[in-house]
């Protein structure tokens, strides 16, 4: 009966209600980036913007968990992950197709940090760019493989082993993403012929918000671990007690 009780005042959002909230919250997070970034050029301000979004909506993705281990809630958290995921994967979709048209205008080599020389041949220029753009499409498609297996039909179809399994896979995904953002926000325009750009101000926000996730998932990982320990200890002593 006070388990019954207990259901009744958690509060539940239904996946529609989820869907709109993080909407919402990806567009509102969207045009504050933009607008922080006003002086920027169109291509690289949109970029930039709908990159950085993606990026907090996984970041926010790969914390519900920890979280949700750590911390009561009225609700369910570990159900936000789905369409949190969803929607940092199409707002990385959207980034990437800006980046195909606008900057490398949907030169495929251009993208992997080649440049076409006066002589008509392609010439490795920018090495970092294409091995960061590397990472940055293996993350992609992993990410969309994951976006597109969070659902119902795929969670039963794959069965609960598999379809988990797959999904674990998501923090190869974050540390992949970080990579890839970490090179732009700290490396690509430090170019020695170029004159020293200004610290991008989304350096130390990025700092902290992987640090933020990477503890929350130390400390749930140290109570899981205290749990399951103190379990064993528990059953070794009526196992004891037993005999």
């Amino acid at each position: 009966m006070q388990n019954n009780i207990k259901a009744k005042k958690r509060i539940n959002f239904g996946w529609k209600s989820r869907h709109l909230l993080v909407l919402i919250i990806a567009l509102i997070g969207t045009y504050l980036l933009l607008e922080s970034r006003a002086q920027w050029s169109d291509m690289h301000k949109w970029n930039r913007a709908i990159g950085d979004m993606s990026l907090i909506l996984i970041a926010i993705s790969m914390a519900v968990g920890p979280l949700s281990r750590l911390i009561k809630f009225p609700f369910s958290i570990t159900k936000w992950r789905r369409e949190l995921g969803i929607y940092g994967v199409i707002l990385a979709i959207i980034h990437t197709t800006i980046i195909l048209v606008g900057w490398v205008n949907w030169d495929f080599m251009r993208l992997f940090g080649f440049e076409m020389h006066p002589e008509g041949m392609y010439v490795m220029l920018q090495h970092g760019f294409g091995l960061a753009n590397a990472i940055g499409i293996v993350a992609l498609l992993y990410g969309i493989i994951l976006a597109l297996s969070s659902n119902n039909i795929s969670q039963r179809f794959l069965s609960g082993t598999v379809w988990k399994f797959l999904q674990q896979g998501s923090y190869v995904l974050w540390m992949l993403i970080i990579v890839h953002t970490a090179y732009f926000l700290f490396m690509h325009f430090l170019d020695f012929h170029k004159a020293t750009p200004e610290p991008n101000w989304a350096q130390m926000p990025f700092i902290i918000l992987v640090l933020l996730v990477s503890t929350l998932q130390f400390f749930a990982f140290l109570k899981t671990w205290r749990v399951k320990s103190k379990s064993k200890k528990n059953e070794v002593r009526k196992v004891q007690t037993s005999s």
